[in-house]
């Protein structure tokens, strides 16, 4: 009974958590978005939109007709949006906002390999707009749907060095479940097992992971599959409506999620540790100087990820797209993993001869 009563009890955590953390990733989303676009306009000369423009961006999407074209399929048109929203919400149930360590607010749920889920959830984002174009039955929307695959495949394997190089060093530490956020963020933070070389290659990572946000974020200078001077929009050519304004939201909160994603890796600390402070550990003060801590560490992700890089280059070809991620990016994470690799720090805790013998070397 007592079991029953714990599982019960579980499943609402769950359920009021899925909800809370829905949205906060929505709100935060569009305000993110509010502010990147203020400031895009500012570097830019221009006034810009207010802060709030987002939200009554959406509001009257929804109000607005939902339109479905004569040649699209319409149940596959229709489900792609939730899709996409669902899928990026789902990320954010894997995350962790406060490291558990200080009494913060850990992932909604957790299982052994959360980095490795967290790369098939974000391609869900991207397959349900490709999965939207496609049936969309236009021929803008279906060169936007190639172009968006053919960048996904660019990413992703930067994106997997980066990981498996992270989950490697931490293994070397003794680390058992290394996939996992909350061992990161709690446990072994990076640059606490970094010596000289291995902060450069942490770094190195980060850099990496910088560039590859816009990508998955379709933002520019890699947003091919939506470029409006050339293919009207592309992916989104034929979305109207509350389908338009799911695709609107699942943009926001993947936004969140990838800055998420960069600070549970990089940048797992906490302002209430501060002795300056006097803070008491596990206090509601403590907690809610770091949840605000937390929103300004994402803020500035964002920024140097998302409206630098966005403002400061043009759009790129799709041919150049896939070049950048395969053959500079690819190569640049591939250095931050030797040099993390032959790290003193690593050399120390692995030693020479088995790190030739792991590479296959003898």
């Amino acid at each position: 009974m007592i079991e029953l009563q714990d599982v019960s009890m579980r499943i609402i955590i769950i359920i009021v958590g899925t909800i809370g953390f829905a949205a906060f990733g929505i709100i935060f989303g569009l305000f993110y978005k509010g502010i990147d676009r203020k400031l895009a306009a500012h570097m830019q000369g221009r006034i810009g939109p207010p802060l709030r423009q987002p939200f009554r961006d959406v509001v009257k999407l929804f109000t607005k007709e939902n339109i479905v074209p004569e040649n699209a399929i319409p149940w596959v048109f229709n489900l792609a949006p939730i899709m996409g929203l669902v899928g990026a919400i789902s990320i954010l149930l894997y995350l962790p906002i406060v490291p558990q360590t200080d009494g913060g607010l850990g992932p909604l749920v957790s299982v052994g390999g959360d980095l490795l889920l967290i790369l098939y959830l974000l391609m869900i984002p991207s397959l349900a707009m490709v999965i939207g174009g496609f049936s969309s039955g236009s021929p803008y929307a279906t060169v936007g749907a190639q172009r968006e695959m053919a960048t996904m495949i660019a990413y992703e394997f930067p994106l997997a060095i980066i990981i498996i190089s992270i989950a490697w060093r931490l293994s070397i530490e003794g680390n058992a479940n290394v996939f996992a956020l909350t061992t990161i963020s709690s446990t072994a933070p990076v640059w606490s097992v970094a010596g000289p070389l291995g902060f450069i290659g942490f770094a190195i990572l980060l850099l990496v992971l910088i560039i590859v946000t816009p990508a998955e974020l379709s933002k520019i200078p890699f947003d091919s599959p939506e470029a409006e001077t050339e293919i009207a929009g592309g992916l989104l050519t034929e979305y109207s409506g509350r389908n338009l304004a799911m695709f609107y939201l699942t943009d926001g909160v993947k936004t969140v999620v990838m800055a998420s994603l960069i600070v549970a890796l990089f940048f797992p600390y906490n302002l209430s540790n501060l002795s300056i402070l006097g803070l008491e550990s596990g206090s509601y003060l403590a907690f809610a100087v770091d949840i605000i801590f937390y929103l300004v560490k994402i803020f500035l992700v964002i920024v140097f990820s998302v409206t630098l890089i966005r403002v400061a280059i043009a759009r790129l070809k799709i041919d150049q797209i896939v070049y950048t991620y395969w053959v500079p990016l690819t190569l640049l994470a591939l250095v931050g993993l030797i040099c993390i690799m032959w790290d003193p720090e690593t050399m120390a805790q692995f030693g020479l001869p088995r790190v030739v013998e792991w590479l296959g070397f003898v």
